[in-house]
């Protein structure tokens, strides 16, 4: 098991790695719209977070050898279902190769923000 860590996405902000790569599979931490640059929430819609989410969990993939096209399955948490269709449309850009995911409204997310998104990916 190889632990991952990059320093062009966020800092873990708690007992945990950026991601892990294990058998062939890099399985990522839950990644929030954390600014890597500043440690800072900066986007307050759906769209600009999850644009963060995004490159933040490339970020990652990436620094393991890995990239987006090779993810096999998302998990996708929502602060309101409302925002599921500007959500999709700024994922789809991202997951174009449409790996399996699941979505689902949670109560709240770390430091309130209104997604988090982890993967599992081809190695």
């Amino acid at each position: 098991m190889e632990k991952i860590y990059t320093k062009n996405a966020p800092d873990a902000i708690g007992p945990y790695s950026q991601a892990v790569k294990a058998n062939g599979l890099v399985f990522t931490s839950g990644q929030i719209a954390i600014n890597p640059e500043t440690g800072d929430v900066e986007a307050t819609t759906i769209s600009d977070q999850t644009e963060q989410v995004c490159k933040n969990l490339k970020n990652v993939l990436e620094a393991a050898g890995s990239s987006l096209d090779k993810a096999v399955k998302t998990v996708c948490f929502l602060a309101d279902m409302n925002d599921f269709a500007a959500f999709n449309a700024v994922y789809g850009e991202y997951f174009s190769s449409k790996p399996a995911r699941s979505c689902v409204a949670v109560k709240t997310l770390p430091k309130n923000v209104l997604v988090e998104v982890e993967v599992i990916a081809e190695a």
